[in-house]
């Protein structure tokens, strides 16, 4: 039994998915992998039931009816995990836009440098992102630090989606108090992570823009994580958050 599992949400993903699978599977370190499927119409769900008959201890699939959301698919997979014996679970995407290998990094930074959540950071070594329009980049560098300044939190990649978090975290957080569904999720995972007094630690990676598939970022999705900022920002002054245990 794996100590790991690694959570990808899918809507029509079908150019990737089983290259993304392999790929984690064939690390030297075993992780499991839980596919979150909102009831992609490309048969991405049907990608995945294949290749549990040849993993079927390693690999699990949790179909949902259409697109719910980045944030409730993540919610519903930490769930699925705490139910379970894991100890570190992680987050990441189905487009290779995260290498597969970075999760050997992740792991470390939780089992050996003390991390209680390790995020794979575009910015914390300048800007590390290969394939993105000018304009993108900008865009989303600007937007961590407005984050940053807005919430107080020292991590120079506040928007992104590859992490890993020591199952005391999730168990810590009211899940059920998550309240963004978009991008500004990630954002409210990490400032309540914070807020809750656990360890956030940047790992440095390569984020590469995805080469087959369609990208699900837009301007409402941006828009939502820059207003949410402001209130988290705002909740927080009146929330009592739980606290890390010592």
């Amino acid at each position: 039994m794996s100590d790991s599992i690694v959570i990808i949400p899918t809507y029509n993903e079908k150019e990737n998915i089983e290259a993304i699978i392999r790929a984690v599977f064939n690390l030297e370190k075993e992780f499991h992998v839980l596919i979150i499927d909102d009831g992609s119409p490309d048969g991405t769900a049907a990608i995945v039931k294949g290749l549990r008959q040849e993993f079927p201890d390693r690999l699990f699939l949790v179909e949902r009816q259409g697109k719910q959301g980045l944030g409730t698919a993540y919610i519903r997979g930490f769930k699925w995990a705490l139910e379970r014996t894991y100890d570190f679970i992680f987050e990441m995407d189905a487009d290779f836009s995260h290498n597969p290998s970075d999760l050997l990094k992740l792991y470390a930074a939780c089992t050996e440098r003390g991390a209680d959540v390790a995020i794979g950071s575009r910015y914390c070594n300048g800007v590390n992102v290969v394939n993105w329009p000018l304009g993108r980049v900008l865009m989303s560098y600007f937007a961590s630090v407005y984050v940053r300044i807005v919430t107080g939190m020292d991590i120079r990649d506040t928007t992104a989606g590859f992490k890993c978090y020591r199952r005391e975290v999730l168990e810590t957080i009211d899940l059920d108090r998550v309240h963004f569904k978009g991008y500004a999720f990630q954002v409210e995972m990490k400032f309540t992570a914070y807020k809750c007094g656990f360890k956030l630690m940047e790992v440095p990676i390569i984020f590469i823009n995805r080469a087959l598939g369609v990208s699900k970022m837009n301007s409402s999705i941006f828009g939502e994580a820059l207003f949410g900022v402001l209130q988290l920002r705002w909740w927080s002054l009146f929330r009592k958050y739980p606290q890390k245990r010592r």
